[in-house]
């Protein structure tokens, strides 16, 4: 796949993360995909693996949404800023529901093949997201 047919399915991918759709999960993600994810030893892998990373972040911001601010592209490979927005109405982490709204930032990098994610590093401010709903003292 080119630069520019991976950067369409990285908006597709941001359609997917926003409604956690399983048809697009398939159609995204490759069976053998790995997601590294902080906090986290093993990876998590495939559509399955990336659907309970996202119902984890709904567990605690049921209404949370990503917004993919920018990417670039060379030759397999994507890097995506995106911006969390949600409201900590559920556990998070062990932390109980706040009420709080988060904003916060992700930097992300994936890894194409025949037009699916086959690999990703997800790396978002989680301190900032805790400091935000006071889970962790701001400074």
């Amino acid at each position: 796949m080119t630069i520019e047919a991976n950067k369409q399915q990285m908006h597709r991918f941001t359609e997917f993360i926003n409604t956690a759709s399983v048809k697009l999960a398939e159609e995204l993600i490759a069976p053998d995909a790995i997601f590294y994810v902080p906090a986290r030893e093993d990876a998590m892998k495939g559509p399955d693996g990336y659907l309970a990373i996202i119902q984890m972040m709904r567990t605690g911001f049921p209404d949370i949404q990503w917004t993919l601010k920018e990417m670039v592209a060379e030759g397999d490979k994507v890097a995506a800023r995106f911006i969390m927005r949600g409201t900590h109405q559920g556990s998070f982490f062990g932390f109980p529901p706040t009420g709080k709204t988060i904003e916060v930032q992700a930097m992300n990098f994936y890894r194409f093949s025949d037009g699916q994610i086959v690999e990703e590093y997800g790396q978002p401010d989680m301190l900032g997201l805790l400091q935000q709903i006071g889970a962790v003292p701001s400074s």
